[in-house]
């Protein structure tokens, strides 16, 4: 397993505009091969931001590149930039490749 995860820094008093842009859109990663699931996590207050992480799991890091340069992943970041006064700076990427998993 691959996971992609994004880091965002949400100016407090912003947080339900965040969470409505990301319930809104169209994702297009139910159609995508190789995409196993999407979290959108809500984290601690800290000074002046709410941190946020959206966390995705794909089967190999091959499905990932491939979904990044897909007609469906610009389709789904069309307008993405629009809510930039919501941000305290850009999101931070983070992957990792799955070493070991336990799973019920």
């Amino acid at each position: 397993m691959y996971l992609t995860m994004n880091r965002f820094k949400v100016k407090l008093g912003s947080e339900e505009t965040f969470e409505e842009v990301w319930k809104s859109r169209d994702s297009q990663l139910m159609s995508v091969p190789g995409f196993l699931g999407f979290h959108l996590m809500k984290g601690p207050e800290k000074e002046g931001y709410r941190l946020y992480a959206s966390h995705t799991a794909w089967t190999d890091e091959t499905a990932f590149t491939d979904w990044t340069k897909s007609e469906a992943f610009r389709a789904a970041h069309r307008g993405a930039g629009s809510h930039g006064d919501i941000y305290l700076g850009p999101p931070e990427l983070e992957v990792f490749d799955s070493v070991q998993s336990l799973m019920p």
